[in-house]
């Protein structure tokens, strides 16, 4: 009896550990792979930032995307916002860009809405505020 329940015990905590485990690649793969994910958003809004003509005629060829500053002085924290409107799921995201062109910076504002016959989300517009003189908008996408 004693062997059965040390056994058992053993039993019950490769399950948890084997639960958790799988539950830490759900959420991995969620984040990296699934096309509502903020990470995907912005490395596909960086694309289309760095495939933009008159984003390269401002910044240069060489584009680079970041997020905010953490304390640590990292900026891999893309800021985004997700809610609900209509029934629908939107979420915006705000990240920042910088060229090979010294001292110009701009801000990357991206809005994204579900697409109900499709169930995925939709870029519904992009735009980059130039930071530096002069000061401009870029439109790279408007599907309002």
């Amino acid at each position: 009896v004693k062997e059965a329940g040390r056994d058992f015990t053993y039993f019950i905590v490769v399950l948890v550990g084997i639960g958790v485990t799988g539950g830490l690649f759900y959420v991995i793969f969620r984040e990296l792979f699934s096309s509502s994910s903020p990470s995907k958003i912005y490395g596909d809004a960086l694309e289309k930032c760095r495939s933009h003509p008159e984003i390269i005629g401002v910044f240069g060829e060489s584009i680079k995307g970041y997020g905010e500053a953490t304390r640590r002085g990292r900026r891999q924290l893309v800021s985004h916002i997700e809610y609900v409107k209509d029934g629908l799921k939107h979420m915006r995201l705000k990240f920042y860009i910088e060229g090979s062109e010294p001292g110009k910076r701009g801000t990357v504002h991206v809005e994204v809405k579900e697409n109900p016959e499709r169930g995925r989300l939709e870029v519904r517009y992009i735009f980059v505020d130039v930071d530096t003189y002069p000061r401009r908008t870029i439109v790279i996408e408007d599907n309002r």
